[in-house]
Formats: C-alpha cells, structure tokens, sequence
C-alpha cells in the first residue's frame, strides 16, 4: 500500500481503491452510460477544429507505433493509420455540425 509520511493513503492509492470498487458495483451498461454523456458534454464544449486536431494526433500517434518506417502503410492498399485518424476527426466534425 502507498503511504505517505503521516501513514495515510496517498491519492493514487485512494484511487486505485476507489476505481476497483466502482468496477464491482457497476456493469457495462453502467460506464456506456457515463461514457456517452461525457461524449456529448465534450461535443457541445468543442468546436470541428478540436475534433479534426485530436482526430489527426490520433492518427500520427497510431502511425508511429510499429509501422518499421513505412509511414503506416503496408502497401497493399489499405489507408494509413494516420489517414484514418484524420479521416475520423473530420467525420466526428461533420456529424457535430449537424446537430
């Protein structure tokens, strides 16, 4: 166990405990449910630029994991991490803008 100098417990502790028990108590449906309302909080708190920068960091992070040097793109015609990650930030900005 984390503990400090004072024999309490450290913040990560206290975390870690109270994450193990919130996984006990709650199901799937539990954290889908809080995972779609922090989707819509963050979309009605962002703009399409915020969706397409994120969308392409993904894309380049996704890219540069293990692609040995050829960019992502295995050459046989399927779209680059990157692309994808780009591509999908701009759909999520279109689709914003429609609601």
């Amino acid at each position: 166990m984390a503990r400090n100098d004072d024999n309490k417990m450290s913040r990560e502790e206290a975390g870690r405990m109270g994450g193990e028990t919130t996984s006990k108590n709650h199901d799937k449906d539990f954290y889908q449910e809080i995972g779609q309302k922090g989707g819509e909080a963050t979309s009605r708190n962002h703009d399409k630029d915020f969706y397409q920068e994120i969308g392409q960091k993904g894309g380049e992070a996704r890219g540069n994991n293990g692609n040995n040097g050829n960019n992502g793109s295995s050459g046989d015609g399927k779209m680059s991490r990157e692309e994808a990650g780009r591509k999908g930030g701009e759909a999520r900005a279109r689709q914003r803008d429609r609601n």
